[in-house]
């Protein structure tokens, strides 16, 4: 099954190597695809390569690890990942739009979305409040270059 990220799309979870969970404003399910097919493909489909989106993103905020990514421009799909995307079977790409809070709750962190669902991820906090704050940057230049 080919996915393509799509405007309902919070998340994409790495489950296995090659098998992904799929995080949708009403609706989960599992594909078998790996989580950095997934992106390649949905940054293919908006015209470009994941590479591509990365260089852009470095050319926009000075970020080359750990790069938060525009997938599409005119609907705003930014997301970030959660680790190094070399790292595939640990990193869940989240898209910085439907993200209601975040905080930390015992080992793990907890992020809360628009939709009142929600995802642990055993992480620092402080890796998510970065891997935000970068996002939120690449979302700021953005909007600032739609105005210009």
């Amino acid at each position: 099954m080919n996915y393509e990220i799509n405007n309902e799309t919070i998340a994409i979870c790495p489950l296995t190597k090659n098998t992904s969970k799929i995080i949708e404003l009403n609706d989960e399910f599992i594909i078998s695809k790996s989580v950095n097919s997934i992106m390649e493909n949905s940054c293919e489909y908006f015209g470009s390569t994941l590479l591509g989106r990365k260089k852009g993103t470095k050319n926009l905020i000075g970020v080359s690890h750990k790069s938060p990514i525009i997938v599409e421009e005119s609907k705003e799909m930014i997301f970030f990942p959660t680790a190094s995307s070399r790292k595939a079977e640990e990193c869940t790409w989240i898209r910085l739009k439907y993200i209601e809070k975040y905080y930390k709750c015992d080992n793990f962190i907890k992020i809360e979305f628009t939709n009142n669902n929600f995802l642990k991820l055993n992480l620092s906090y402080g890796i998510i409040d970065n891997q935000i704050l970068r996002a939120t940057r690449l979302e700021s230049v953005l909007r600032n270059r739609k105005k210009n």
